[in-house]
């Protein structure tokens, strides 16, 4: 058994990320971050839809077309796949510990 609020030790100088559960079509992560952002002029542009949730601090989501998100603990969205994005701030105190699903999460449309 483990809990997701057990930090790594010793703090590590990136943000660390640990798979929880990985199928050939989903992926479960752990994210935690401390104050760390998503280098100057790179943006995530992922080939599946990503669903986040932040279950602890505070972090702000730039998109590509300039609009921001700013999560607070317990906020969550919804990152379909090709959504550019890029974390421009996370907390240090507490650190982000964030829980993110991969996979084809969208339903999509029919006419």
């Amino acid at each position: 058994m483990q809990n997701i609020f057990d930090l790594p030790h010793p703090r590590p100088d990136r943000e660390y990320i640990q798979t929880l559960q990985h199928t050939p079509n989903t992926t479960i992560e752990r994210i935690i971050s401390w104050g760390h952002t998503t280098p100057e002029g790179e943006w995530y542009d992922q080939d599946r839809d990503e669903w986040v949730v932040l279950l602890q601090g505070h972090a702000t989501l730039t998109y590509g077309d300039g609009r921001n998100a700013h999560l607070q603990a317990g906020d969550y969205l919804l990152l379909p796949a090709h959504c550019r994005h890029r974390v421009t701030a996370t907390s240090t105190d507490p650190p982000c510990i964030w829980i993110a699903i991969h996979g084809d999460l969208c339903l999509p449309l029919s006419f």
